[in-house]
């Protein structure tokens, strides 16, 4: 069951989604180790935060893959939108194209109770502190005139998602994720897929 309308979209407790989320104009950022190794810390900061299972996940230029199981406090939709929310706005102060003084409006979650809004900021502070140095690290790595080749970090609205209906199923989607990248003609030992980052992965 895919949706391209997020108004349509399925959202009940328990089950498993395959997702595809794709930059704005397919623009292949991820040829940038710096913004790979970015989405993997985002990923674990999204994790940590919105409690979800993961199962496996594949990051490909202009796009990424992930089969994730939402727990009863986030459905998909949340957990979505903070990964991509997040991950736009620190991005583009990496390219310089964002104040890292205005903070994103959905850092944290009304309805909660106070030590877990301020968990949550604490894990995203610590995250934020270090895109400085990412930025350093981009700014050393391009020029100024060689950083106007990146536009302004987005993703396509909303995303692709595919409930998963069996183990068979789950099977099908899990082998397309894993190895996504050689589809891609990325090499077989690409690093940015689950096959990597088993401490990341739930049984």
């Amino acid at each position: 069951m895919e949706h391209r309308n997020s108004q349509k979209r399925f959202i009940e407790k328990g089950y498993v989604y395959f997702v595809t989320v794709k930059t704005q104009d397919n623009f292949p950022y991820f040829r940038e180790p710096i913004f790979c190794d970015f989405w993997i810390e985002e990923l674990k900061l999204c994790k940590q935060l919105k409690k979800f299972e993961l199962y496996g996940f594949c990051l490909l230029y202009d796009h990424f893959h992930i089969i994730l199981k939402p727990e009863d406090e986030y459905n998909i939709s949340k957990v979505m939108q903070f990964l991509k929310r997040h991950f736009s706005r620190n991005t583009n102060i990496i390219l310089g194209c964002t104040n890292p003084k205005v903070r994103s409006s959905d850092e944290g979650d009304n309805g909660h109770c106070r030590l877990q809004v301020e968990e949550a900021q604490t894990l995203i502070q610590q995250l934020d502190e270090n895109v400085t140095q990412w930025k350093s690290e981009f700014n050393q790595k391009y020029t100024p005139q060689k950083q106007l080749l990146f536009p302004k970090f987005q993703w396509q609205s909303s995303f692709r998602d595919h409930v998963i209906r069996n183990q068979n199923n789950f099977k099908i989607h899990m082998n397309y994720t894993l190895f996504n990248h050689i589809k891609h003609g990325l090499p077989e030992d690409w690093k940015y897929t689950s096959l990597n980052y088993g401490s990341l992965i739930d049984n």
